[in-house]
């Protein structure tokens, strides 16, 4: 089976197994959100355990 292009793109898998995804909401339309708003969006974050299955299907 082929993986998901876009998943390959957007995802990533730690070395504990976990998958890495970036935060939404910081490409426009950034002058009204707060310094600290935009600092935390760019950070990573583990995906939720109850999207991991799906998003490791895409990458499979």
């Amino acid at each position: 089976m082929k993986s998901k292009s876009g998943a390959k793109k957007r995802f990533d898998i730690t070395g504990t197994g976990k998958i890495k995804r970036k935060h939404a909401f910081k490409s426009h339309i950034l002058t009204k959100k707060s310094k600290k708003r935009k600092r935390n969006l760019t950070k990573f974050t583990i995906v939720d355990k109850t999207d991991a299955a799906n998003v490791r299907e895409m990458l499979q």
